[in-house]
């Protein structure tokens, strides 16, 4: 099996996680909050990794980042608790759309933050995103839903994610990186949802070890995916997420089939991989 085909394999396992994890988020939150999700998704990533740790014969998960560790992991941990409260708000499929403008704030961050030109493939990039957000949350129609702007929120902080974990990267291994996450973000939640505690269910614990199991999935399989095959090949099988999401938002919860999410999000999509072929060569 080539290189390339694995590396698509495992995005399609990233792929199927990511799917997971909106559906396990939606099914508790029938009964919990966002921050009590964050919280068992936390804490059963925090088992993993250190199951992971206790098995490595030189586990490098030390750090002398640990400041930008903290700054990384409030970010995210905003991030996630803005999808959350989506998944719970909004029909799956145009969280999904949404999360598809990560690539465009990270470019304007990277370009703030990292000192990175705004090439031309960038800007178009950036044009092309802008009109796929305008098609999908339709401002002054009667379809508006004011919760989109948590999701691009959740796409705003997961850009600046992005770029601390690139400064990360340099320094600090994969394994630490998720290790510093689970440490840091397990207390974060528990303070956050103490105040709104509700004993889980029965029938919660499996939906807890999915969203749990599913993220730590999510981040494995994209990385090797990335490190076997060129990005022009691996981020489009990302986009099989969104119809994905939408079969699955109409069989299950009778979400609406919505043309314009799709368009919309082909546009982000269409500028961001134009983007990604021009800097490729």
């Amino acid at each position: 099996m080539s290189d390339r085909l694995r590396g698509v394999l495992w995005m399609g396992g990233a792929v199927l996680s990511f799917s997971a994890m909106a559906v396990a988020a939606r099914e508790l939150l029938a009964h919990m909050g966002p921050f009590q999700v964050l919280l068992l998704r936390s804490v059963v990533m925090l088992g993993i990794v250190l199951l992971v740790v206790a098995q490595a014969e030189r586990p490098a998960v030390g750090s002398r980042r640990l400041p930008l560790h903290l700054a990384r992991n409030l970010v995210h941990f905003a991030g996630q608790y803005c999808w959350v409260f989506a998944i719970g708000a909004l029909p799956l499929a145009t969280v999904f759309a949404i999360e598809f403008t990560m690539p465009v704030w990270t470019a304007l961050l990277a370009a703030a933050l990292l000192g990175e030109r705004l090439t031309r493939p960038r800007l178009a990039m950036l044009g092309m995103g802008l009109a796929g957000v305008l098609v999908i949350l339709r401002p002054g129609l009667s379809l508006f839903q004011p919760a989109a702007f948590v999701a691009l929120a959740a796409s705003f902080f997961y850009a600046g994610n992005m770029i601390a974990t690139k400064r990360l990267s340099a320094t600090d291994s994969p394994l630490a990186v998720l290790f510093w996450m689970s440490l840091i973000q397990t207390p974060l939640a528990l303070a956050c949802a103490l105040p709104q505690w509700r004993p889980p269910l029965p029938s919660d614990l499996p939906w807890v070890l999915v969203i749990g199991v599913g993220s730590y999935a999510a981040h494995y399989c994209m990385t090797r995916a990335f490190r076997l095959a060129e990005a022009t090949v691996v981020v489009p099988i990302d986009f099989i997420r969104l119809p994905l999401i939408a079969v699955v938002g109409a069989v299950f919860y009778r979400e609406p089939f919505d043309a314009l999410i799709l368009a919309g999000a082909a546009m982000i999509f269409a500028g961001t991989y134009y983007s990604l072929r021009r800097e490729t060569r």
